[in-house]
């Protein structure tokens, strides 16, 4: 097996556990990914925040398609 191409860190903290909000900082990118609950999704999980975010889902759509 090869060595590797690339290791990113990932740092992922947790902002609002009951609106499932959580921000990610990737590799040396200064601006974080933002990541909750949106549509069916927050019904689902029964919260209402303020600001609807991308699930994970939709980001690992987003790379898989992209």
């Amino acid at each position: 097996m090869g060595k590797p191409i690339e290791l990113t860190k990932i740092s992922i903290i947790q902002e609002d556990t009951a609106n499932k909000i959580r921000k990610a900082y990737i590799g040396n990118f200064e601006e974080p990914l933002y990541f909750g609950v949106h549509g069916g999704v927050k019904d689902f999980y029964g919260t209402n925040p303020e600001i609807e975010y991308p699930s994970t889902l939709d980001h690992i759509v987003a790379a898989a398609g992209g």
